[in-house]
């Protein structure tokens, strides 16, 4: 499965934002990456370049590739309401991004490893399809041989962030997906209407 396995940092660094979370390189070097760093004058982006960067801003930020999420994108403006709003929607009901928001796993990517490896399960079969759309009322759990998992068990001893579109039951270590989060709800800075401008063109 394709993924972009580079260097994390330049790529907070390109978006100005640590998308990835906390990141001692890019506190260190917070401009874009370059030959010339900080020194070199850059061009007034585009309407064009703003739309196109905020859609790979969000692409990078949930790991997914660009067939995916235009598929998503469609799916968002088929359904009656802000396509934007939808469309984030729908990236947050994937399986690996619930995954990461239950704190299952610290990062999308190992969320994303865990579905692969067929730790999780959803209703109580295993599901290994990251992109899986989790529906309301679905129960995502780790998988009862799995529970011992040492990368597992350290994520949720650190869980820091509490969602309220997700209920979690430490005691069985499952979390139900309760309903699509608001846009408020949604901690990320994407400017969604961007998205759907650029793909409407």
């Amino acid at each position: 499965m394709a993924r972009y396995i580079g260097p994390k940092s330049r790529i907070a660094r390109r978006f100005k934002e640590a998308i990835y979370g906390p990141d001692r390189s890019f506190e260190k070097k917070n401009y874009p990456p370059g030959q010339h760093g900080q020194s070199k004058r850059r061009r007034k982006t585009s309407e064009y370049g703003i739309q196109l960067n905020e859609k790979q801003k969000a692409k990078y930020t949930y790991g997914i590739l660009e067939k995916q999420f235009k598929n998503t994108f469609l799916k968002a403006s088929s359904k009656s309401g802000v396509t934007g709003v939808i469309l984030l929607q729908l990236i947050e009901a994937r399986l690996d991004n619930v995954v990461f928001r239950l704190g299952i796993s610290p990062t999308r990517d190992g969320a994303r490893q865990l579905v692969a490896h067929r730790h999780i399960t959803v209703n109580g079969k295993v599901v290994n399809v990251p992109s899986y759309e989790v529906n309301k009322g679905d129960v995502v759990a780790v998988r009862e041989r799995s529970k011992s998992l040492e990368v597992i068990v350290n994520s949720l001893t650190g869980r820091p962030h509490r969602f309220s579109w997700l209920e979690w039951d430490d005691a069985s270590m499952s979390g139900k997906f309760i309903n699509y989060p608001e846009r408020d709800e949604i901690p990320e800075n994407i400017k969604e209407q961007l998205i759907v401008e650029l793909y409407s063109k």
